[in-house]
């Protein structure tokens, strides 16, 4: 990728939130979204990309799949073809940010 980006560009991580209604979509629940400025059934998503001048390419992308609702269903996971090795994650607090 460096080599058809070039070394000078930055790395964007970007969270967003997909509006969905489904009950086998992995990962929907009523939650805040930035898509909708509000809370509503949805699903959301972590995103790396790698961006220069010279264009830009998706690095990796992950499905937020939150703990009550779905990590601890074994039933709704399998129905929706999540591995029991998936598990739930949260993001890291920014520095000087109290959880």
């Amino acid at each position: 990728m460096l080599d058809h980006l070039g070394g000078d560009g930055v790395l964007i991580v970007d969270e967003t939130g997909f509006l969905n209604k489904g009950l086998r979509s992995a990962g929907v629940q009523r939650q805040y979204t930035p898509a909708a400025g509000r809370i509503d059934n949805a699903q959301v998503g972590v995103f790396l990309a790698y961006a220069s001048s010279r264009g830009q390419a998706l690095i990796d992308r992950r499905l937020y799949l939150p703990e009550r609702t779905w990590c601890q269903d074994s039933g709704r996971r399998s129905g929706s073809g999540i591995p029991e090795k998936v598990e739930f994650a949260t993001k890291p607090p920014w520095p000087g940010q109290a959880w």
